[in-house]
């Protein structure tokens, strides 16, 4: 026993103690509560022990003295995200401050367990009681066996406290919300992909791999491109799209080399798609769409680093209302209680889904901030047992303007990293423009993003065999708006054989001046006497060639030019050019849109006066006209 506390007294988990001994976690967990070497807690002292400390800040310590207070009433405990970090972001944290300010209001103590303390989840007087413990099995079980909760709520902090749900369910932890085992079955590939099939919700072609020959059986059958990942990741860490055998092999042998949690998910990748992203709100019976939200790139860019915009511009009601059915079907069979999200992929004219989270989303904030309605605070509420009739919601939630939502990059504090997007997620935040129309909405995101889109000057494109008659298209409308057009000499030559003016520019390894030059005297005229560049337009298809051009797009990020990566994203730009053009860049407040829009949502009417139909989203009663937020009305904060 002494050594043992001893141990734990310096620091070393149940985990690391296992492996250093060679027996089980749980025979180490099992020794020190028959030792009774169990942990207490203490409050961090705010007032410099000059008198007594009464704020709720714990932490364990395997000391003596206990320094929590039990209370009688009923408790709530939320795990937090964790650590910031690429693919795990703030919006966690976002779901995790609304749902303890709805349980406060809904009279429960709540109790936060967080290890970030540069979140708002870990201020002072976001909850009752804040634990500040890593999101581990061993130390949330602990906090559990101090305070005793009602519940605990896994789904507000993403795939971290998700990863713990399983092993807290099997400890006889209550665990509030959708239940551990459907949250097992969603990500449980082979398990969700006979589920999809018995439903009859088509999927893309896929399989499930424990070495380089399934892999590689698995790839032959389906046909390149492949999408290839490992199991229970958010993020898309460690995700990519393998074209060839030789890909395939590698990634496999590298995750074997790194030993990565197996099986690997081979799924045919959707060349071309549009990618789709649902909230929804359920209470294990009634389902609502929050938002379905159009992916700006195409298939194949992650969804937190793709722009969306909300609601659709490109989708068919007839493509709506099928992801409206998928999505209450899933729901309903998988028993969501709270926020669920799936993301969907539309290729010629189907619906396919890819996966469903039975979780909150990274987009809760920016769909919340879009309806109007708080949607961690009611998924927060249907976890204690309200009902999503008593909001008064409608089946989809109405949009009355559009919302375009933008990532933000890292890529000046990391200059030696890829501009290239990816499956696998390098954003480290997001901002949301707001217009009228989606042109000037997705101009106002890209400003607030750090990459405005210019409207006039010279543009660069270079585009790969299989994007020219796009590229072409997007070009001749540039050329439309007075823009010079600069090519690499595959796609000057098929600008030229369009009828389009071009100017040649040298590719990185072909002479001087080549593009990288033209960057770099954006501010001026370089040596050659040519003018500099103001939009770059460069998709790159296969290693070679994105090796080749890396190069350009790390000049981009260094020299402030705007670098787009797909033409998706370009044809986004074009429309943002001509919108500002037209009409300029103006700011709103969300307030403001919201109540000229109606009556903003209150989920605290509910809760303050008991009522069941209380809370529903008000439409302007007919007759009543609302000011219409015409450009010329719009005012500056």
């Amino acid at each position: 026993p002494s050594v043992l506390r001893e141990a734990k007294r310096m620091g070393f988990s149940d985990a690391q103690l296992a492996e250093l001994w060679g027996v089980s976690g749980e025979s180490v967990r099992d020794r020190r509560l028959q030792t009774r070497v169990r942990p207490v807690f203490k409050r961090v002292d705010t007032c410099a022990a000059e008198f007594e400390s009464f704020t709720p800040y714990l932490y364990s310590s395997y000391e003596e003295e206990d320094e929590v207070e039990p209370t009688g009433r009923r408790k709530v405990m939320i795990l937090g995200s964790g650590p910031n970090r690429i693919g795990q972001g703030i919006e966690f944290d976002y779901c995790c401050c609304h749902a303890a300010f709805a349980l406060k209001e809904e009279g429960f103590e709540t109790i936060m367990v967080n290890c970030n303390p540069e979140t708002v989840s870990t201020d002072y007087d976001t909850s009752d009681r804040l634990y500040f413990e890593p999101l581990t099995f061993e130390d949330v079980l602990a906090v559990v066996e101090e305070e005793k909760p009602y519940g605990v709520i896994v789904q507000f902090g993403g795939q971290t406290p998700l990863n713990l749900a399983r092993e807290l369910k099997a400890a006889g932890v209550p665990i509030i919300g959708t239940p551990p085992e459907s949250i097992d079955l969603a990500e449980d590939r082979k398990r969700f992909g006979k589920l999809l099939e018995r439903m009859g919700i088509p999927q893309p072609e896929n399989g499930a791999a424990t070495n380089v020959e399934e892999a590689l059986k698995i790839a032959n059958r389906i046909g390149y491109p492949v999408l290839v990942r490992p199991s229970y990741v958010l993020g898309g860490r460690a995700m990519v799209i393998a074209y060839d055998d030789a890909m395939l092999r590698d990634y496999v042998r590298r995750a074997e080399e790194l030993q990565r949690a197996f099986p690997i998910l081979v799924d045919r990748f959707l060349e071309g798609a549009t990618e789709v992203d649902v909230d929804a709100l359920a209470d294990g019976e009634d389902v609502v769409v929050a938002g379905i939200m159009e992916h700006i790139e195409e298939a194949g860019i992650h969804s937190g680093d793709s722009s969306c915009v909300l609601p659709s511009v490109a989708i068919p009601e007839r493509l709506r209302q099928s992801l409206r059915e998928y999505t209450v079907k899933l729901a309903r069979e998988l028993k969501v209680v709270g926020l669920m999200n799936a993301q969907y992929a539309i290729q010629n004219g189907k619906v396919y889904v890819l996966e469903v989270n039975p979780r909150a989303s990274r987009t809760v904030p920016y769909v919340s901030k879009a309806t109007g309605v708080p949607l961690a605070k009611i998924a927060a509420r249907l976890m204690v047992g309200r009902r999503l009739r008593e909001f008064g919601l409608e089946e989809e939630l109405p949009v009355r303007y559009h919302f375009v939502k933008s990532p933000v990059f890292p890529f000046v504090k990391f200059p030696g990293v890829d501009t290239i997007l990816g499956p696998e997620m390098k954003s480290t935040g997001e901002v949301m423009g707001v217009a009228e129309n989606f042109g000037l909405a997705f101009a106002k995101a890209q400003l607030a993003a750090g990459q405005p889109v210019p409207t006039a000057g010279r543009v660069f494109l270079s585009v790969n065999d299989r994007d020219k008659p796009q590229g072409v298209a997007i070009a001749r409308e540039l050329a439309g708006l007075g823009f010079k057009l600069v090519a690499t000499r595959g796609t000057a030559q098929a600008l030229r054989n369009a009828g389009l003016e071009v100017e040649n520019v040298h590719k990185v390894n072909e002479g001087r001046p080549n593009t990288v030059d033209l960057i770099k005297s954006r501010r001026g005229k370089d040596k050659e006497g040519s003018a500099g560049l103001d939009l770059i337009v460069n998709t790159p298809l296969g290693r070679t060639s994105r090796f080749d051009e890396k190069s350009i797009r790390r000049a981009a990020v260094q020299h402030g030019v705007s670098c787009i990566t797909t033409l998706s994203a370009a044809a986004a730009a074009v429309n943002g050019i001509r919108a500002q053009r037209e009409q300029g860049i103006q700011v709103v407040s969300l307030q403001e849109l919201h109540q000229e829009g109606g009556a903003r949502f209150q989920v605290s009417d509910l809760a303050a006066s008991g009522s069941n139909t209380g809370g529903a989203v008000k439409e302007p009663e007919k007759g009543v006209r609302t000011r219409n937020l015409e450009p010329g009305t719009w005012s500056l904060p």
